[in-house]
């Protein structure tokens, strides 16, 4: 990852606005910075969050609380608990679709 056009700052989460974003089923809450070439983002599923799409874009994901399912459009999927991340480069091949039953919170680079 190359990180460009960023400047150093330190970032208080409680302090940047939640966003409602809408899935298939449940809501998720983001609160995003951007600047330069990357999007960081600290995001809370509700209970029985399902996305709405498959995702194709390129992410790193850390699980800091709850339960998070991971699927992958060729069937594999995996369930993520607080201290576990996943990676993935941008992948028009085998996008991606996260869901949760319990809720989760995460931080998520991309």
């Amino acid at each position: 990852m190359r990180i460009e056009d960023v400047k150093f700052r330190v970032t208080d989460w409680s302090l940047v606005p939640a966003v409602e974003h809408k899935g298939e089923a449940g809501t998720s809450f983001w609160r995003t910075f951007g600047e330069g070439n990357i999007r960081v983002r600290m995001v809370e599923y509700s209970i029985g969050f399902k996305s709405d799409h498959w995702c194709e874009r390129g992410h790193v994901l850390l699980v800091l609380e709850g339960e998070l399912f991971l699927k992958l459009k060729d069937g594999q999927e995996y369930k993520l608990l607080p201290g576990m991340s996943f990676q993935v480069a941008d992948d028009l091949a085998n996008p991606h679709f996260v869901y949760t039953e319990k809720g989760a919170k995460v931080f998520i680079v991309d």
